[in-house]
């Protein structure tokens, strides 16, 4: 790193002041320089007042992970400079407000300081108190406008696209960038060692977040019905369904909403109404985070051992309890395998960013459907809250729902006797029937005991008849769910198994420990239960490490209970701090490993 359209900047500033404005400008702004750039939003779980960072990352290779070193730091936040001027690399720079008096805590060898006054900049050229606050933010951005070369025209392009409507805010943005971008022109040496340079690598890409992806899937996936409780990190998710629903999911001629989404009192609730919706017949769904995982538990197994198909979107965050609401993590995968109590399996899908975000959730509401049981659609916090830069989205316009095993009146007339958990092609789904399709087509639904017949039993024979039925639709699920992505080397005895958001550090990892002359096999999951391809990974290696971000090595686990390989067998690597995954971990912990086991 550390070179022409290769290195990362970050701001320190406090939460509630603006900043994600001034830092949503500089990433959408390089990336309509044709340069890839990712960032990554790291802040607290109040309102304002406490520590927040943005970190951008340029990468003319289009990697997006998180950096593995920072070159500048935009020091704004007093209660943080000791820690701020830590992260800086050895022959990088830090940016301050020097409006007041150097702190004593910047003072760092083998780093470049440069000042600006900001503060005091804005002080004079803004009458009210929070336009000076606000308007600090786009003054620094302005600075790296002129230290980094960012392209100043595209930059005021974005202002007049943003406040075109409102002249006296377009105004003020305007001469916020003009006194930092002025003042570095003239004050300091520019552009710094490190810049950028216009390049074309975004033209067939976009910049969005897996929060929304999701809420675009389930749209394209025909879903009408969204039940919820506000949660951290994926209350964005539904916010963002709402949005659209509103723009494609009204009635042209009358006006009337063709959708309906409801906040429920509460996780539980939210869970019973998606479910509800879907044995209806339409296509519904519930996003949550871990502690709603936890107080859904009874109706997840309800829809389980019912059968009623119905789509769960968990943006994973960190744990347990309230844990860290705004900290990213992967520790709900047992959770999610075998949610509620009781014997059960779920399909569950790992998606590594955005892109695939929006792909899953339409994967999701067909499995639901074809399964008739629970899907979970497994983000995180990273992936769910951040911009991502991913390959435009893509769609098939012959795309139809596979809506499974539905029987409607039409087809009722030609079955003898309708028992809705009767098993009659071999795969273990039964057909179901929607309300509404005919006295033939009625049954009972109850999570107690039932037979074939969905009529209650205590009978062990037919109780133990239809939940060895249910648990035969999974050994077919591991057939149909997306498999595993692979990267595989002639001879390599070495492999590293990922999954999910730690995708993008995982490929790099690969990457840096090639350049070493470490050859090492890729494997990123994509779903559970596991593929084939997954134990025949494990199997052909004699040493796998398993990357994930948790703290008990729950992707490990499940790969042993699912596979029968040893745990032992197995080297984790983890990294449960709550911060997106750099590459950093995995190429120590593999070259350390492979130095120090004997040939």
């Amino acid at each position: 790193m550390s070179g022409t359209n290769d290195f990362a900047f970050k701001m320190a500033t406090v939460n509630g002041t603006g900043s994600a404005s001034a830092n949503s400008l500089l990433m959408q702004a390089i990336f309509r320089m044709g340069i890839p750039v990712t960032g990554k939003n790291i802040f607290p779980s109040n309102i304002q007042g406490l520590p927040t960072w943005y970190e951008i990352r340029v990468s003319k290779d289009g990697y997006t992970a998180r950096p593995p070193e920072i070159d500048l730091v935009v020091a704004l936040n007093p209660s943080t400079y000791a820690k701020d001027v830590a992260t800086v690399r050895p022959g990088g720079y830090l940016l301050y407000d020097s409006s007041w008096p150097l702190d004593p805590t910047l003072a760092r060898k083998g780093i470049t300081i440069l000042g600006v006054p900001f503060g005091q900049m804005c002080i004079q050229a803004f009458e009210r108190d929070r336009d000076r606050t606000l308007l600090r933010n786009i003054a620094y951005a302005g600075a790296l406008v002129a230290l980094l070369e960012i392209d100043r025209q595209v930059v005021e392009e974005m202002l007049n696209e943003k406040f075109g409507k409102k002249k006296a805010l377009l105004e003020a943005n305007h001469r916020a960038i003009r006194l930092g971008y002025d003042y570095a022109m003239e004050h300091l040496e520019h552009p710094l060692p490190f810049h950028l340079e216009r390049m074309d690598k975004t033209s067939d890409s976009i910049v969005m977040d897996g929060n929304t992806a999701c809420a675009l899937g389930a749209v394209y996936a025909g879903a009408t019905v969204g039940a919820w409780y506000p949660i951290t990190p994926s209350t964005s998710l539904m916010e963002a369904f709402k949005g659209f629903c509103q723009k494609y999911r009204v009635d042209a001629d009358t006006g009337l909403n063709k959708y309906c989404i409801l906040q429920a009192e509460d996780e539980l609730s939210a869970a019973g109404i998606a479910i509800g919706a879907a044995w209806m017949g339409a296509r519904a769904f519930t996003n949550t985070s871990g502690p709603g995982i936890s107080l859904m538990q009874e109706f997840i197994g309800l829809a389980y051992y019912t059968e009623i198909p119905a789509v769960f979107f968990d943006v994973q965050r960190g744990g347990p309890s309230t844990g860290m609401p705004t900290r990213t993590q992967q520790a709900d995968l047992m959770s999610l395998a075998y949610a509620s109590h009781g014997d059960t399996k779920h399909i569950v899908l790992f998606p590594a960013d955005p892109g695939e975000c929006f792909e899953m959730s339409v994967t999701a509401f067909d499995l639901a459907e074809r399964f008739q049981t629970p899907v979970f659609v497994a983000s995180d916090l990273d992936i769910g809250m951040n911009d991502w830069m991913v390959p435009r989205l893509q769609w098939d316009d012959d795309y139809r729902p596979d809506r499974g095993k539905v029987l409607d009146a039409a087809a009722l007339e030609k079955v003898k006797k309708f028992s809705r958990y009767l098993d009659v092609d071999g795969d273990g789904i039964a057909a179901r029937t929607l309300p509404g399709s005919g006295a033939k087509g009625a049954y009972f639904v109850r999570g107690s005991g039932h037979d074939k017949h969905a009529a209650y039993t205590e009978d062990s024979d037919a109780y133990q008849e239809v939940v060895d039925r249910i648990a035969r639709k999974f050994e077919y699920a591991a057939l149909a769910v997306p498999k595993a992505e692979l990267r595989l080397q002639d001879g390599s005895e070495t492999g590293v198994i990922t999954i999910g958001s730690c995708d993008a550090a995982v490929r790099e990892a690969v990457d840096r420990l090639r350049e070493q002359g470490i050859h090492v096999d890729f494997m990123r999951i994509k779903a559970f239960p596991f593929g084939p391809e997954v134990r025949d990974f494990l199997v052909r290696h004699a040493n796998t490490f398993v990357i994930e971000q948790n703290r008990d090595a729950q992707l490990r686990a499940l790969l042993a209970i699912e596979t029968g390989i040893p745990r032992d067998l197995m080297i984790p690597v983890l990294d449960y701090s709550g911060m997106p995954l750099t590459c950093t971990a995995l190429v120590a912990a593999v070259t350390k490993y492979l130095t120090e086991v004997p040939t």
